[in-house]
């Protein structure tokens, strides 16, 4: 049984487990942003702004599933980090069931509500046909999509990064492939873009699985590990629901934010788009500081080296935000040409502009609220990190972008400005109770 996050450098390992963590995130993003860049070259703007606000939707629920599957990852590697094979094997199991059960439920439910959906987002008329397309052929493909996430955060759980890097780069490759032959000579639209991401999630679970069967973990997966067990499944959910209701929520207040941006019309909803797809690539890099700091704190935490899980933290906080100031600063001054890598009409690049520079503040803010979100996780403390962000979205998300849009109607900026100050009060939350809640957090000196 891998054991290989609580022994040598915190600063190292963090750097070893984040790096294929954060390629792989970048690969699963980059469905989205082929997806979009590829539209963009053989369609106009209702194509895009299809793309843009169903890939916005599949990516809600992908982030809610990984969310979930937070649980699963800090109850395997806590187990494994205090040596317990059976914990391990019960985790990794009821995982499994549990993934399977909710991806055959949301199935169902998704492919039923598409056009409750694309109202709810206030989809351009000329944009509706595309959307609906989009998101029916994505929603179907969500087992897959579940299946990936399922193996990924096993492996993680164990102490492999690199393995969920693997499967996901190959169907990264296959995906940007069926991207220029579905949307280019085969003019399929937003259903080809579709289609293109669901058979590049399928091989990668295909693929996954075959290594997963070679693979000896030192676990023994009987028939028994699978069956729910209350006390295996409490723990999971006890630190996954939050969190993937945290995702979900701010996932939603993206929707909010895109649905209050959309009803200006088809400009700047593609505007918007093109930008929330930017934010998510770099947001890749404290979205894998958070699952990186969870995972090495919750295998020290196992391991009762509480110290190590506080340096796992504090590094974490510092590559993100060294990374977050780097790319606010470049953004000042690159947000045109990283626009136009999606479109050449001036009107979306001029608007799309406006929004990415006060936006991407919110990159050294997030840096911040996710890794002690991580941290809290791994503590089993995740209603920390669903009420910060919960205050954030209620007080200031989504009335900021709400009120910004009112106020000045001819610009972008003001809406900007609107998530990266909703950050500030979830880092400032996070310190606070860091601090003042010291008793929460086990600091005696490692054995």
């Amino acid at each position: 049984m891998q054991k290989g996050l609580t022994e040598g450098s915190v600063f190292k390992i963090l750097v070893r487990f984040s790096l294929p963590y954060l390629l792989s995130c970048f690969l699963q993003t980059f469905y989205g942003l082929a997806d979009l860049f590829v539209t963009g070259q053989y369609n106009g703007a209702d194509v895009i702004s299809a793309v843009s606000i169903g890939s916005q939707v599949m990516h809600m629920i992908t982030v809610v599933a990984v969310g979930l599957a937070m649980g699963s990852t800090v109850a395997i590697s806590r187990a494994v980090g205090g040596g317990k094979r059976q914990e391990a094997a019960l985790a990794v199991g009821n995982t499994a069931s549990l993934f399977l059960a909710a991806s055959l439920v949301l199935t169902v439910v998704l492919m039923l509500a598409v056009d409750g959906i694309i109202r709810a987002v206030s989809t351009p008329p000329e944009a509706v046909g595309q959307a609906r397309r989009y998101l029916t052929a994505c929603f179907a493909g969500i087992p897959f999509i579940t299946a990936y996430n399922i193996i990924a955060c096993i492996f993680r759980g164990m102490g492999d990064s690199k393995s969920p890097m693997y499967f996901v780069a190959v169907a990264g490759v296959l995906n940007v492939l069926l991207d220029f032959l579905l949307i280019g000579p085969l003019h399929m639209g937003a259903a080809g873009a579709a289609i293109a991401t669901v058979a590049s999630q399928a091989v990668s679970v295909l693929l996954a699985l075959a290594v997963l069967r070679k693979r000896d973990f030192g676990l023994n997966l009987t028939k028994g590990v699978f069956r729910f067990r209350k006390e295996v499944m409490g723990g999971i959910l006890k630190v996954g629901l939050p969190i993937a209701c945290q995702d979900g929520f701010i996932q939603v207040s993206f929707l909010v934010i895109t649905a209050i941006a959309n009803q200006r019309g088809v400009v700047a909803a593609a505007s918007v788009g093109i930008v929330e797809k930017v934010i998510t690539f770099l947001f890749l890099v404290p979205s894998a500081m958070l699952s990186s700091v969870s995972a090495i704190a919750a295998q020290n935490i196992g391991a009762g080296k509480y110290r190590r899980a506080d340096q796992a933290l504090g590094y974490g906080v510092f590559l993100a935000v060294s990374f977050g100031v780097g790319v606010t600063v470049a953004c000042q001054f690159l947000a045109g040409p990283v626009v136009r890598m999606f479109t050449d009409d001036p009107e979306v690049v001029r608007m799309g502009v406006q929004y990415l520079r006060p936006y991407v503040f919110d990159c050294i803010m997030a840096g911040v609220h996710f890794c002690f979100s991580g941290y809290f996780c791994a503590y089993g403390r995740s209603g920390i990190s669903f009420i910060h962000n919960l205050a954030s979205i209620l007080l200031i998300r989504i009335p900021g972008a709400y009120l910004a849009s009112a106020c000045f109607p001819d610009t972008l900026f003001p809406m900007g400005m609107a998530p990266a100050a909703g950050s500030a009060l979830s880092a400032v939350i996070c310190i606070g109770v860091y601090y003042r809640c010291r008793d929460w957090f086990c600091r005696p000196q490692d054995i």
